[in-house]
This record gives C-alpha cells, structure tokens and sequence, in this order.
C-alpha cells in the first residue's frame, strides 16, 4: 500500500487493495469462463438430439474426471449435495446414525446427511487449513464416545457416529493423512467433501481420492461448472459400478424393458451439462495457474495492510485458491462488516463465511463438540473476487 491509501480507514484500504488487483469496474465473487470448446461441444451436443441422461460427453466427462484426479472411477450425478447423499448412503450410514461435519461448511453437507435418515454432529475447525481438526477431534471423541461391538458410540446420545465428512475449505487441502487416522482408529467411514477443491492436491494425490469415497461440485459458481452437476471419485472399480447403477434409478441394461432392481436414485447428469463440463475441463490447468497468480497479487497488495492477511495453502499441500479468501486479526474482526459493506458499495462483490451449521434453526439441535476456532474464524473471514478470469 501506498503513503495514501495507508491514511485511509481499514474498510477503504481494502477496497483499494482489491482495487489493485482486478482493476476498475465491478467485480463478481466468482463467475464462470467460457474460452474453449463449450459452443462447440453444445452444438453437437444439440444435434445429436441426445441432451438428458444418455449420450457420450457423460461417459467421456467420467473418464476424464477419473484420469484427472487418479481415481479409479468417477460417476458424475445432478450436483455435489446429491453426490454426498449416495456417498454416504453407500459407505453405510443408516437412519439413527450420527455423521461427524465441520461446523464451519456449506448447509449442503449437513443435508445430505439428513437425506439419509442421519444426525449431523458438528466438530471444530483449524486455523492454519480452515477445515476439520485432526487433534481436537480425536480428543473430543476420546472424552464423549465409546466403543462398543466395534462401532463408535456416541454417549449422549446412545447413537452409532458411523462415518466423518472432512470438507476442503475453499479448495485448501484438510490434513488428511491425521483424519484417517482418527477414522481408523474410532471405526468411521470417511468420505471427503471435495465440492470445492478440484485441483487441489496432498502430496501430489488429489483431494476426494483417500476415503472410501469423495464427492465434487460443478455449480456455476466452482473453479470449473456444468452449469449443475457433481461426481463421486472412488477407487474400487466395484463400488463405482455400484454407484453407477444406483444413480441411475437402478435400471438393470436391456434394449427395451424397464428392470430395477432396487430403489435407485433419479441422479444421472444429462449429456448436456456433461458436454459443457469436457470443455471446461480442457481448459481447468489454466483456470489454476490464473488462481494461483490471483492469490500471489493479493497477497502481494495486502502485505502492508495491518490487521489481516491472505488465508494461502497449508504446507506440504497444493491448494486449487477456489476462494481467495482474507482473515482479519482477532483483535480487527469488528471490521468485518464494515469492509464487507465498503467492498460491496464500491462494486466489489465480497462474502462473508458461512454461519456455522449449529446455529442454523435446522440443526440447532444437533450434537455439536466445543467449536472456538470455527466460531473466531466465522468472525474473521470474508471472501475477495476470485474469478480465474481476474
């Protein structure tokens, strides 16, 4: 920052770092790039008259996907909530059970437990990742959980706590490596929410690839999209054969007779979003390099802002920067909504985290373990425009 811009109040000095950055006009949160093959691909998407749930840009955006991320297999579904839904369904959760959930996430992963029958359970965050704490959890389970007939036990509650859902915060990698731990050792499935960290990488693996399943979002708002769609990556070959199935109503293949054989879910993403989404993944290494460069010149203008600064990758982890996300201090996060309201006036379209999952009127009385890191960070973070086109 300049002697000027220095003078000016915290709110304004954010504008005018962000105003460094992405130049002058308005600014979305995050918007979608259109440069490669998307008409081309829709055309012929259009002609072949094959637009719903059959035709070869879904087989090829699968494979695609799977080769990609090293999955051995990738099933794309309508959108990442329905993908977590199957997901967890598939890795055991029953009505009754409990799922243990960052308190800090997006509703969709608490729904998609509640689709199952299941109670969320709310656990604390970190600080230096933004998503679920290896060492606090396993203390919290140590102290509030049994095991009983080898299952986790919930004492409170008497419930079975049968999988946990780590969640990439913004495309920053969790400590994996320490969750697979805690799963191991408590006996819980362990399925990642990778909505957001496509791209992203733990020792040069790819998020959504180390539990039993994990699951991906293409809303228009995600570093690539199909306009709606997500995918479930996992790597045994049977139980992506199984996912597949069950996604798509259960149908057992004949050329002209309606078999299912169980109750199957209506999930399978059209042709057509399929199409958009090959092209877009043509052009996913540029979208990457464009987001890294963005946290670079952000980081760069807020260096000489006090009070805050550029939430960047954990070590050792290869963050996607979905989200170019700022942290104010503890003792500056009273601001927050000031630079919230400075940012949006002056066409910056800037968003707070979300309210953390228990104190939504939904889950309000869900279990929920002591959260003092997810409740600071919900004070403090604000996400900047964050566009690969930016």
């Amino acid at each position: 920052m300049n002697d000027t811009s220095s003078q000016l109040s915290l709110p304004l000095q954010v504008v005018a770092a962000v105003r460094s950055v992405v130049g002058e006009g308005p600014a979305a949160l995050h918007e979608p790039r259109f440069r490669g093959n998307e008409w081309n691909y829709l055309k012929e998407c259009l002609d072949s008259t094959f637009v719903s749930s059959v035709g070869k840009f879904v087989d090829r955006f699968e494979h695609q996907l799977a080769e990609f991320t090293g999955a051995a297999r990738a099933v794309a579904v309508v959108n990442g909530t329905a993908a977590l839904h199957v997901a967890l369904r598939m890795a055991g959760v029953e009505p009754g059970d409990e799922v243990l959930l960052p308190a800090l996430t997006f509703i969709a992963t608490a729904n998609a437990v509640s689709y199952c029958g299941a109670t969320p359970h709310f656990v604390d965050s970190e600080e230096t990742s933004l998503g679920m704490d290896a060492q606090a959890l396993r203390e919290y389970l140590n102290g509030s959980t049994e095991m009983r007939g080898g299952h986790c036990i919930n004492r409170q509650t008497g419930r079975v706590i049968r999988a946990m859902v780590p969640m990439h915060t913004f495309g920053h990698p969790v400590d994996i490596d320490a969750l697979l731990g805690v799963a191991h050792d408590f006996h819980l499935q362990v399925i990642e929410d990778a909505a957001e960290s496509l791209g992203s990488t733990i020792g040069g693996r790819h998020t959504g690839t180390f539990g039993v399943m994990g699951t991906l979002s293409f809303n228009g708002n995600k570093t690539i999209t199909t306009g709606g769609g997500g995918a479930i990556l996992t790597n045994d070959p049977e139980l992506g054969a199984r996912l597949k199935h069950i996604t798509t109503t259960a149908k057992i293949p004949h050329r002209w007779n309606f078999l299912h054989d169980e109750i199957g879910y209506n999930y399978r993403l059209p042709n057509i979003n399929a199409a958009l989404g090959c092209a877009q993944l043509e052009q996913l290494p540029g979208f990457l390099l464009s987001k890294r460069q963005l946290f670079d010149r952000y980081a760069a203008a807020f260096a000489g802002v006090e009070g805050m600064h550029m939430v960047a990758e954990p070590a050792g982890r290869h963050s996607n920067y979905w989200l170019q996300t700022l942290a104010l201090d503890e003792a500056h996060a009273g601001y927050r909504d000031e630079i919230l309201g400075a940012t949006n006036d002056a066409g910056l379209m800037t968003r707070p985290v979300w309210h953390l999952m228990h104190r939504l009127q939904p889950y309000s009385s869900a279990p929920c373990a002591p959260v003092p890191v997810a409740e600071s960070l919900e004070r403090r973070l604000l996400n900047l425009p964050s566009s690969a086109g930016l």
